[in-house]
């Protein structure tokens, strides 16, 4: 365990030196600037008023940015340091390949989770300070999403790393990832199996196997419950979830996929040829 938690520091203070890390930051950061500067926080949309409606825009920002930062950044991790030789190095010390693996995995977490869960803690203060309403149901519920969202992309790049031969294999592996991830939201993907002639049902569950569905549907129930900008695929989704079962679907089916992919990349990085 504490090799461990060496492995997540050491990956921390690597990444904080890393001029991605610096971009990464400043992107969500500027994000919740420009909002505040074009006056989101004052607006209101469909009921959502100041801190409400910003945090409504961040996250549906946050899911078209944060999926491929944490790709890209995160398959450089195994398949960078093959590359440039630290497996032998690392073969040299007394540390497992578990506890380098998993150290590895928990360290990048934090580096991408947090940046992004203090710009939209930084916004909350900030409104706070306004003397504006604190929607602090919405933040822990967008937190929760944000977490499930970041493990889920952390776990999928650590098995494209692990089965990637070379750093830019690998980040082009990332990119089709999360490109065909984006193509086939619900528009495409249930307008093509409607066409083909799929039960709604099937149609359905085949979307919700994408995690950006997933979290996208998620976001947009807190302000429409009926779900009415999905159509009649709302009433698959409310007849078999139901609105809390859902929330819950949502938050912990990323979670599970992206553990489900780190331990298969964790069983391949096990049986591979290391060096």
């Amino acid at each position: 365990m504490n090799h461990l938690w060496l492995t997540a520091w050491a990956d921390i203070v690597e990444s904080l030196r890393a001029r991605w890390f610096v971009v990464y930051s400043a992107v969500f950061g500027g994000i919740v600037v420009l909002l505040f500067a074009f006056g989101l926080s004052e607006s209101r949309v469909m009921g959502f008023t100041g801190l409400s409606r910003l945090l409504i825009t961040y996250i549906e920002l946050s899911m078209a940015i944060l999926p491929i930062f944490v790709l890209i950044t995160t398959v450089r991790s195994v398949a960078g340091d093959r590359e440039a030789g630290v497996f032998e190095y690392m073969l040299s010390l007394p540390i497992s390949l578990s506890a380098w693996y998993w150290g590895r995995m928990l360290g990048r977490f934090l580096v991408v989770f947090l940046p992004v869960f203090i710009a939209m803690l930084g916004a909350l203060l900030w409104g706070m300070l306004k003397g504006g309403e604190t929607p602090w149901a919405l933040f822990f519920y967008y937190t929760a999403l944000l977490l499930s969202l970041c493990w889920c992309f952390l776990g999928i790049g650590m098995l494209i790393s692990t089965l990637a031969r070379s750093s830019d294999i690998a980040q082009g592996a990332a990119f089709i990832v999360w490109l065909t991830l984006l193509l086939f939201l619900d528009l495409i993907l249930l307008g093509v199996m409607i066409r083909e002639g799929l039960s709604p049902d099937t149609a359905v569950a085949v979307a919700l196997v994408n995690p950006l569905q997933v979290f996208r549907t998620a976001t947009m129930m807190l302000f429409d419950p009926q779900l009415v900008l999905l159509g009649p695929t709302a009433y698959v989704i409310l007849d078999h979830f139901g609105r809390a079962g859902y929330i819950a679907f949502a938050i912990l089916y990323p979670i599970l996929l992206g553990t489900l992919c780190a331990l298969i990349g964790y069983q391949a990085f096990r049986r591979g040829d290391l060096p």
